[in-house]
């Protein structure tokens, strides 16, 4: 039953691959439905963090963000599926670069850089890093509890010529290849809930006290990397538009915490920009700050 699941899986991911536009986000449309009307997937939580995150905003107009995050999340888990046996042709069709000569600049500076994001967008996407620049991209991750399906997405990230590395290894393999005179991109997403640790930095983000991993900023001060954000812009449905923002060309010169409140701040204005597009149906907020714990501005 299992080698059948897993060949059904297959033969699906490989006709959403193929299949035209109509068809691949007609079926994000049913995904819809089912998660929203039928699962309930996560709506408590998709609504308590976005009632939390924007008080300002009416009933009606949380209500609406909400189920415009439900079809953007039903398109990402479609596209996702798809991208998996996805040619890289096509890959190349949905994805611009609006200012890559950033990342090319750095390049002809010997600069190695730590690239930051969130989960906004498709971030999946970044596995077209590759077609943009000179520098061999690593896009850090966590491994997921099904063999099957870790080894199909380590795969669908490594296709285009991105290295993908744990979270547990990122910095020791960096450290390699700056060692070997390799310039690399560091691909970390570092809007994620951190483990509840008394070492937690805690700010405010959203309008909700949030801890925050260092481990970008930490890294890129140890590399003296350059910094860049790279914000994943959905246009329209299967079209996404990367735009990198330099936010330090060298890191080891910036303060304690700097780099991570000039992150966040920026990731913040981005989804209170298109709220919609972040994935409001993580428990984000799960723990709650130590009140001996300092919150930083």
């Amino acid at each position: 039953m299992k080698k059948i699941g897993v060949l059904i899986f297959k033969s699906f991911s490989w006709l959403l691959s193929i299949a035209p536009r109509f068809v691949l986000y007609g079926l994000a449309d049913i995904v819809f439905i089912v998660l929203y009307y039928i699962l309930g997937y996560r709506k408590k939580v998709v609504y308590q963090n976005l009632k939390n995150s924007f008080p300002e905003k009416t009933e009606k107009e949380i209500k609406s963000i909400q189920r415009k995050f439900f079809h953007h999340l039903s398109d990402i888990f479609i596209e996702n599926i798809a991208l998996i046996k996805m040619k890289p042709d096509r890959i190349r069709k949905m994805v611009e670069f609006e200012n890559p000569e950033i990342i090319t600049d750095l390049y002809k500076k010997n600069k190695s850089i730590v690239g930051i994001t969130g989960h906004y967008g498709n971030w999946e996407i970044f596995i077209a890093l590759p077609f943009f620049t000179q520098h061999l991209t690593l896009c850090v991750y966590k491994p997921l509890n099904s063999k099957f399906f870790d080894r199909e997405f380590y795969k669908m990230r490594a296709k285009l010529g991105e290295v993908p590395v744990t979270m547990r290894d990122a910095y020791r393999t960096v450290l390699k290849y700056n060692r070997d005179n390799q310039l690399t991109i560091l691909g970390l997403i570092a809007d994620q809930r951190p483990p509840r640790i008394s070492g937690n930095y805690w700010t405010m983000f959203l309008n909700q006290e949030t801890p925050v991993f260092l481990g970008p900023e930490k890294i890129a001060r140890k590399l003296n990397a350059s910094v860049i954000y790279t914000h994943v812009d959905k246009v329209k449905r299967g079209k996404y538009v990367l735009k990198a923002t330099l936010l330090f060309e060298e890191a080891a010169n910036c303060d304690e915490y700097e780099i991570t409140r000039t992150h966040l701040r920026l990731l913040e204005n981005y989804i209170k920009e298109k709220p919609e597009y972040w994935l409001w149906s993580h428990k984000r907020w799960k723990h709650k700050r130590d009140p001996e714990t300092p919150i930083h501005e």
